[in-house]
């Protein structure tokens, strides 16, 4: 799928599930350093996006943590006990999540119909009002509230947990 057909795709979803969204276009956005520029006049909460594979290659997992919080990746491999983690390749995104680098979000399990991706979230979010995803396609984001997007994870059926992402909670 192309960018407009991934952003179609999620836009079609959330129009069928009646939950309200405003979309902000802006230019590709592939580091959040960038996309800071973008959102500061995004009345939501923005999320950074990590895939990861485990040291076997057969369990995938969407962290998805609030824009601006530091991220250990070590100590998430000691709390799953799968060994060393790494960014999923490009080849892995489009199997599981049907999205190219920079374009991953929590829009990005409509395309994981075996349920395959386990989710963590940064407990922070749950303070938010409203939330900030790119809807499988990085020149736009969509703000949706968080019992929003909640009720979009508990549909796709994917496990998740809330996790404190700071280094030593986790």
């Amino acid at each position: 799928m192309n960018r407009e057909e991934n952003r179609k795709k999620v836009l079609d979803y959330l129009e069928k599930q009646n939950i309200p969204y405003d979309i902000y276009e802006h230019p590709p956005l592939d580091t959040i350093k960038t996309a800071l520029k973008y959102w500061k006049d995004i009345d939501a909460t923005h999320c950074k996006n990590l895939f990861f594979r485990n040291h076997k290659g057969n369990r995938h997992f969407l962290v998805i943590i609030k824009d601006t919080t530091p991220f250990d990746i070590h100590s998430l491999e000691k709390k799953l006990h799968q060994g060393k983690l790494s960014f999923a390749s490009e080849k892995r995104l489009i199997k599981y999540l049907g999205v190219k680098p920079g374009s991953v979000s929590l829009f990005g399990l409509i395309n994981d119909k075996e349920h395959h991706v386990y989710v963590f979230l940064d407990e922070q979010l749950q303070k938010a009002d409203k939330i900030s995803f790119h809807p499988n396609d990085n020149t736009a984001s969509v703000v949706i509230s968080f019992s929003d997007a909640m009720k979009f994870l508990k549909e796709q059926q994917n496990g998740f947990e809330f996790i404190n992402p700071s280094p030593e909670s986790i």
